[in-house]
């Protein structure tokens, strides 16, 4: 039952997407801290009093919260930046070289010599 269990883990790689997650809610964490802590005092800043995330104007009986909008708004733009540079600071490997087949036109390894989509014989 044990290796069955293990079996369906690695097959369906949920350990791999545990993982994921684990390392996911450590980088929220700190891309939370890099905004939280150096990014939103000058924010605050430079921003016109600190009520304005609590603007509500009203039209009759209706009212509007559009500076929470505002504000969550502004922390989703600044969020994203900070997790885009992060992004950027890890280098990506190359996807592997290759080369189109002349005559059924599908992606091939280079070195190959004959197409293993259509298996005609290459140049």
């Amino acid at each position: 039952m044990w290796k069955e269990f293990k079996d369906y883990l690695l097959k369906q790689n949920l350990l791999a997407l545990a993982l994921a997650v684990v390392i996911g809610v450590a980088l929220n964490r700190v891309v939370q801290a890099i905004v939280n802590d150096l990014i939103m005092p000058f924010v605050t800043f430079a921003t016109p009093g600190g009520d304005w995330e609590k603007w509500i104007p009203a039209i009759g009986p209706v009212k509007f919260p559009v500076g929470d909008l505002l504000s969550a708004l502004l922390n989703f733009v600044i969020i994203g930046f900070v997790a885009w540079r992060i992004s950027k600071l890890i280098p990506v490997p190359p996807a592997p070289a290759t080369k189109s087949c002349q005559f059924c036109k599908s992606a091939i390894d280079p070195a190959a010599t004959r197409c293993p989509h259509c298996t005609s014989q290459l140049a």
